[in-house]
């Protein structure tokens, strides 16, 4: 499991202190304990044999600063909100990559259309993924056995939503760009990811987030593909490479739509 630590593309942040222990982990986007298991012990010789990576649960959302996975927990026990200011189609590879995991996705949005060929490729019914338009979205029975994921895409001033995150019912948030409701809608999540913003939205995200210099300015230059995720005082910035199939479905990655 990565915790994030970078502050830019180049390197680790130089003030941030890294959390430790559970409660840390659990009050930080990356970083979520997955089932405990008992243990197995592997002399040294053997772990050089491990073809897989050994790691917790959760959806790898693509690669950080040195190349390696950047996991995000979505099936929590505790409610967890995200806002993604950025585009669809990083969206819809994290919905997809979310539905592989064994979570429903509750897709709430105003333009379903754009959505049809990602519920026909995962499925549609209460083991896959379903499209409710804005305000529609009934009470969906997470537990722990069936965890969700309701993904918000109603615009630039999406209403409250009707159902909300809770045990094992996370919810995505997206803004295609910085509107009037996004101070609110940071400071109620507990993760936050941004793409390429305008100077202008990235001066104005800094004050709320209250991002470095470095990071104000790096915003408007992220490439297609790269987001600043920030949870308290963790910031990471992560690529998100489509695998062939995804790529197929939804194409190359981009920032606009």
């Amino acid at each position: 499991m990565v915790t994030p630590t970078p502050s830019d593309p180049a390197g680790p942040a130089s003030g941030d202190q890294p959390r430790t222990g559970l409660g840390g982990r659990l009050r930080t986007g990356f970083g979520l304990l997955g089932p405990r298991h008992p243990r197995h012990t592997l002399s040294l010789s053997q772990v050089d044999t491990l073809a897989l990576p050994v790691g917790d649960d959760g959806v790898v959302v693509g690669v950080n600063a040195e190349g390696q996975p950047a996991v995000l927990g979505v099936n929590r026990p505790t409610p967890f909100d995200i806002l993604f200011i950025g585009g669809l189609w990083t969206a819809q590879v994290l919905a997809l990559r979310a539905a592989a995991t064994g979570a429903r996705v509750t897709v709430e949005t105003g333009r379903p259309g754009h959505w049809a060929q990602v519920v026909q490729a995962v499925g549609g019914g209460q083991a896959g993924m379903t499209v409710h338009d804005v305000g529609r979205v009934p009470p969906q029975g997470a537990s722990a056995m069936g965890p969700v994921l309701v993904v918000r895409d109603c615009g630039m001033r999406p209403p409250r939503g009707r159902v909300t995150s809770g045990p094992w019912q996370s919810v995505l948030t997206l803004l295609p760009y910085l509107s009037p409701v996004a101070p609110r809608l940071v400071r109620q999540a507990r993760l936050t990811g941004v793409q390429r913003v305008s100077p202008d939205e990235a001066a104005e995200l800094g004050r709320i987030m209250a991002l470095s210099p470095t990071e104000v300015e790096s915003l408007p230059t992220l490439p297609d593909g790269m987001t600043l995720w920030y949870a308290d005082r963790d910031h990471q910035y992560v690529m998100t490479q489509p695998t062939d199939a995804e790529t197929g479905l939804l194409g190359a990655p981009r920032r606009i739509d």
